[in-house]
């Protein structure tokens, strides 16, 4: 009997998990003033009529806090990479040189700091309801159960269990806002 709650409880975890790698995914993408590589993850480039993520087509490194540079593995695709980098209107603006691509990443202002905080909250929001939509799941999963004629001490002790999950990962969820955050505000 306790299996089929154990079943639904952990179900819901490997959701709210999901739900975090996911957020910690997204988080990545949004830049902080200092350069990363993975400002680059959303630029796809036309690479011999395939759209292809620019990491599968180059290498992608920071020689310093302010400055990326990609390097082709073929030469003949630095102005496609170029070209890929300005239409994915990251606000960067390429340099070729003919042997790798450098960009500079500009400092943030004030306003667009302002911004990108509350583009982070807004994902962390999305994931936060993503969380409560798995326990909201496993609670109406508990619930069918109890129709069936389980007992409600059983269900009760579920419904515990994944509230104390759900806290857990809100909390985990706050714990990378405010660690974004911290980092976007940081001249």
């Amino acid at each position: 009997m306790e299996e089929d709650f154990q079943l639904f409880i952990d179900d819901a975890e490997e959701n709210m998990q999901n739900a975090i790698k996911h957020l910690k995914s997204e988080l990545l993408k949004i830049r902080a003033g200092k350069a990363s590589p993975n400002m680059l993850d959303s630029v796809f480039v036309d690479y011999y009529g395939v759209n292809t993520p620019l990491a599968r087509t180059a290498n992608i490194g920071v020689s310093d806090a302010r400055t990326i540079v990609v390097q082709a593995w073929d030469k003949t695709m630095l102005i496609p990479i170029e070209k890929a980098i300005l239409k994915a209107n990251l606000g960067f603006n390429p340099r070729n040189n003919g042997d790798i691509i450098i960009i500079n990443v500009p400092v943030l202002t004030e306003e667009r700091r302002i911004n990108l905080v509350k583009s982070v909250k807004n994902v962390c929001e999305n994931t936060k309801i993503s969380i409560r939509n798995s326990r909201r799941e496993c609670n109406e999963a508990f619930r069918d159960l109890k129709k069936e004629g389980y007992s409600e001490d059983l269900v009760k002790k579920g419904e515990n269990e994944v509230q104390e999950l759900t806290n857990k990962f809100v909390k985990e969820v706050e714990n990378l806002l405010d660690k974004k955050e911290k980092d976007i505000m940081t001249v």
